[in-house]
C-alpha cells in the first residue's frame, strides 16, 4: 500500500488528450474524436449543439446490438447532426462528425433511408441499475489506492477536508474561507492540480454592468494510475450533462473506474460528481441561466501543485487578483445612500429593486445575514434577476453539505474584512519596523557627532 506522500508524487500523464485505441474507425473512434476537438476548442460547444448529439449516439450504441439498431441510431445520429448545422457549419467537430457519420454507414451498409428510432415494441425496457452501496460496502475488486481514505496509513488521523464554492455575480468563497466578490469575466481556472483542473466562463448579466455569471464549466480528470482514464465534465446553460463528455458516467475501463462517477440528482439542474479516489466531491447546479460550483477537497490534493507550476492565477486557491475584487462595504454603502435619496446608482431603482426591497427577498430564503445574504443582496441590486436569490441559497446549502467545520458555515462580513487587512497589517508592522529603526540610528548618528 503506497503512502499519501508516494500517491501524490505519482505524475498524471501530461495534457488534455482523450485516449483511443488503434484499428478501424468505430463508434467509439467517433465520440473520442469528438471529445478531443471540444478539448482543443472548448468554443465549439457554445456555439453548437453537438456534444449533445454526441452523447446521445454514445448513450444509443453502448451496449451491442444487432445490425439494424446500430443503422437506426446512426440515422438518428445524423438527423441531429445535420439539424446544428446552421450554428454549426465552418466547426471543426461539426464536420468530423459528419465524416464520421459517412464511414460508418459505409463500414455497416447503413441506408440512409429508414426509421430513426427504435419501434416500442422492439425495445425492451433496460434492467435498473443496482443499488449504490455506502463506500465500505462498494465492490471490493478495485484496488485501495483508488479510495483515497482507505489508502491512508492506519492509525493517522483522518485527511483534513477544504471546501470552495463559486456562484452568483460572482462570489467566491476560497478553501481558506475567504470570502470575495469579483469581476473575473472571460475563461478563469479555479483550480488546477495533478489530479483535475476546473476553468469557468462568466459572461456579463445586463449589458453594460461590472455584473458576470458563470455560463460555462469545463472539469478535466486527469489519468491516475490503475484507477481512472482522463475523462472531461463539460456544463453550459441549459446543457448540465448526466455523464462525461464521451457519454460515460464513470472513470472508464480500470479497474478502480467505480471510483470516478457522474450522479444526475436533478435531471438539467442539479448534478454531483464522486472522485473518491481522490477524496473529492463536486456539485455543479444550474440556477436559473447560470453555473454554480461547489467542492469538497482534501488539503493534500488542493496542494499537490505541479513542479514548476505557478498557482497564482488559480481563484479557489488565491482568490480573484486585487484588480478583479468589488469591495462589498462601498457597494452596499453606496446602495444605502441611494436608498436614503431614493435612487439607486442609475438614478432609479436598480432594475425594480431597491436596497430595502433587495434586503427583504433575500430574507425569505437566507435569514442570517452573512455574507450569503449580502451576496443576494449584492446580486438582486446588480442584476435584477430574481433567480440569483436562489443561487446563494444552494450555494449555502452545499456549504452545509460540504464543509468539514460547522462552525464555519457562516461567514459575516467583519470576518471577510478581517481576512483581506492581514496582509495590510503585516506590511503596515514591517514598515513600523523599520520606521523605528531608522529613528534609532539617526539617534545614535547625533550621539556620535557631539
Amino acid at each position: 500500500m503506497q503512502s499519501p506522500r508516494e500517491r501524490s508524487e505519482v505524475r498524471p500523464r501530461a495534457g488534455w488528450m482523450v485516449m483511443g485505441k488503434r484499428g478501424r474507425p468505430s463508434a467509439l473512434d467517433v465520440c473520442r474524436v469528438l471529445a478531443l476537438f471540444l478539448v482543443l476548442f472548448p468554443s465549439v460547444s457554445l456555439q453548437c449543439k453537438i456534444l449533445k448529439c454526441n452523447s446521445e449516439f454514445w448513450a444509443s450504441t453502448s451496449n451491442s446490438g444487432p445490425e439494424e439498431e446500430f443503422c437506426t441510431a446512426l440515422r438518428a445520429y445524423n438527423s441531429c447532426v445535420r439539424r446544428t448545422a446552421r450554428t454549426c457549419r465552418g466547426d471543426l467537430a461539426y464536420h468530423s462528425a459528419q465524416h464520421g457519420i459517412e464511414d460508418l454507414m459505409s463500414q455497416h451498409n447503413c441506408s440512409r433511408e429508414g426509421p430513426t428510432s427504435q419501434p416500442n415494441a422492439r425495445t425492451p425496457l433496460p434492467p435498473p441499475p443496482p443499488p449504490l452501496l455506502p463506500d465500505s460496502q462498494e465492490r471490493s475488486d478495485g484496488p485501495e489506492v483508488c479510495h483515497y481514505e482507505r489508502s491512508l496509513p492506519r492509525n493517522t488521523a483522518g485527511p483534513n477536508y477544504t471546501h470552495c464554492g463559486f456562484f452568483g455575480d460572482p462570489h467566491l468563497r476560497t478553501f481558506g474561507d475567504d470570502f470575495q466578490t469579483c469581476k473575473v469575466e472571460g475563461a478563469w481556472p479555479l483550480i488546477h492540480n495533478k489530479y483535475l483542473s476546473v476553468q469557468v466562463t462568466n459572461t456579463p448579466v445586463v449589458p453594460g454592468s461590472m455584473a458576470t455569471a458563470t455560463s460555462k464549466l469545463t472539469i478535466i480528470f486527469k489519468n491516475f494510475q490503475e484507477c481512472v482514464d482522463q475523462k472531461m465534465y463539460h456544463a453550459e446553460t441549459d446543457e448540465l450533462p448526466a455523464a462525461f463528455a464521451d457519454g460515460s458516467k464513470n472513470g472508464g475501463d480500470r479497474h478502480g473506474a467505480n471510483t470516478l462517477r457522474v450522479v444526475e440528482k436533478v435531471p438539467g439542474q442539479h448534478v454531483e460528481i464522486q472522485a473518491r479516489y481522490i477524496g473529492t466531491t463536486i456539485v455543479v447546479r444550474q440556477v436559473g441561466r447560470y453555473l454554480t460550483f461547489a467542492v469538497r477537497m482534501p488539503e493534500e490534493v488542493v496542494n499537490s501543485v505541479e513542479e514548476g507550476d505557478n498557482q497564482d492565477l488559480y481563484l479557489c486557491l488565491h482568490g480573484c487578483p486585487a484588480n478583479q475584487r468589488i469591495n462589498f462595504r462601498n457597494f452596499k454603502a453606496r446602495a444605502a445612500e441611494a436608498h436614503s435619496a431614493g435612487k439607486t446608482r442609475s438614478g432609479t431603482a436598480a432594475h425594480g429593486f431597491t436596497y430595502q426591497s433587495a434586503k427583504a427577498k433575500c430574507k425569505e430564503r437566507l435569514p442570517v445575514e452573512d455574507l450569503y445574504f449580502q451576496s443576494c443582496v449584492f446580486d438582486l441590486l446588480s442584476s435584477g434577476d430574481i433567480n440569483f436569490t436562489m443561487a446563494a441559497y444552494y450555494a449555502f446549502e452545499d456549504v452545509k453539505t460540504l464543509h468539514s467545520n460547522s462552525k464555519r458555515y457562516h461567514i459575516f462580513e467583519k470576518d471577510a474584512f478581517m481576512n483581506n487587512a492581514a496582509p495590510r497589517s503585516k506590511d503596515f508592522l514591517s514598515l513600523l519596523f523599520l520606521n523605528v529603526l531608522a529613528v534609532f540610528l539617526w539617534i545614535g548618528s547625533c550621539t556620535v557627532h557631539l
